[in-house]
């Protein structure tokens, strides 16, 4: 991968920027010069300055080393998860995986949904995985940190190739996305969730619209999502519906609607998590609530903080999903009740049924890991 440049300088506040979820590109926590933007006297009062450019994507190759992610979480119902992509397009405000761009040296807010990765060796390494003689199978949950499916994939088809080795080696596996792009793999899909090999999740955080445009301004519409929940259904694969994260007065008045329209769409099953804001994920939705939703801005954060025990966030695996207290509690009855009343299953029920005792090991195995074309394209030692 090469060397990161350090992030621009913070965007200046114009309001929303169109087709972006985050307001600024504000400076990740491991940066060491921090900047601050002040009025040099040269500000002509009454005139605004330039609205920024609009922003690019960008989509750099890296050599990954690893590929399957582990976790030992108890509130999370996978412990092997894998990602194709580093940052993602989607531009989801509340995506707790922002900053993790931190760790690149790039800014959560804008880097975190411009300046992506794609890990060009992903199936070639998880064929490696699969065929070590010590390998026991276990789910792999895909697309958590990042979408799979996000816009870039059309073009690099990295998930693609890794449903091919799993589908090779009868892995089973669960994919969960908000892309309609999903539905372009259903030849591959299908086939496995057959044998019980395979399950999707999509998330459906809010059917309105104008929301989803500021929300997560890149993924597909609400109805979209809908009609891919149909069309996998049809094509014999077990759907179910994440409604996550609920934000108090923003989607959470939805929820019983969310889930019935998953229902007549086809979905078997639904989860939630309410909305969790670690490290840089608080600011940039601050900004992002006070920029779309003045008016109830205040009212949200202090929900929020009844749901953390007073602060803006609580990272315990008891609570960090789920929050507590009187208002968290009436979120779980409403979500339970609206489950059961529409006979949907529980918490991610379809991802543990799944059948890994039909497992071979992989026939074709890279050698070597791919070889960058170009130093741009390596991965540095130092990670």
């Amino acid at each position: 991968m090469p060397f990161p440049q350090k992030s621009a300088e913070v965007v200046p506040i114009h309001g929303p920027i169109k087709g972006r979820g985050a307001v600024t590109n504000m400076q990740g926590r491991y940066e060491v010069n921090g900047r601050e933007r002040f009025d040099d006297g040269w500000t002509v009062p009454g005139v605004k300055d330039e609205a920024p450019a609009p922003l690019k994507t960008t989509v750099t190759d890296e050599i990954a080393k690893s590929i399957l992610s582990r976790n030992t979480s108890p509130d999370i119902p996978f412990s092997v998860s894998l990602n194709p992509y580093r940052g993602c397009e989607h531009g989801c405000i509340y995506c707790f995986a922002r900053p993790t761009h931190a760790y690149l040296g790039l800014s959560p807010g804008l880097d975190f949904e411009s300046r992506l990765y794609a890990k060009v060796n992903a199936a070639d390494l998880l064929r490696r995985e699969l065929a070590r003689p010590g390998y026991v199978p276990e789910n792999i949950a895909i697309g958590v940190n990042t979408d799979a499916y996000q816009p870039c994939e059309r073009e690099r088809r990295l998930t693609r190739e890794v449903l091919e080795v799993l589908g090779e080696c009868n892995h089973p596996y669960g994919l969960i996305t908000k892309s309609s792009l999903i539905e372009r793999d259903i030849d591959l899909i299908a086939p496995m969730a057959e044998k019980g090999l395979a399950c999707a999740a999509i998330t459906l955080t809010t059917l309105d619209g104008e929301i989803s445009r500021t929300l997560e301004p890149r993924a597909a519409a609400p109805a979209r999502r809908l009609r891919a929940i149909r069309t996998l259904t049809e094509a014999g694969i077990p759907v179910s519906v994440s409604v996550a994260p609920i934000i108090p007065f923003i989607t959470e008045p939805e929820i019983e609607r969310i889930l019935e329209a998953a229902k007549d769409a086809g979905a078997v099953g639904a989860h939630y998590t309410v909305l969790r804001m670690p490290w840089e994920v608080n600011p940039l939705f601050q900004q992002w609530l006070h920029a779309h939703f003045p008016d109830r801005a205040q009212r949200v954060m202090n929900r929020i903080r009844d749901m953390r025990g007073g602060k803006d966030y609580d990272s315990d695996f008891s609570k960090r999903m789920t929050g507590e207290g009187i208002w968290a509690d009436l979120i779980r009855q409403r979500f339970t009740k609206a489950i059961k009343r529409l006979g949907l299953d529980g918490y991610m029920g379809r991802f543990h049924k799944l059948d890994g005792s039909q497992f071979k090991r992989p026939l074709v195995v890279p050698k070597t890991i791919v070889k960058p074309t170009s130093a741009a394209a390596a991965q540095m030692d130092l990670f």
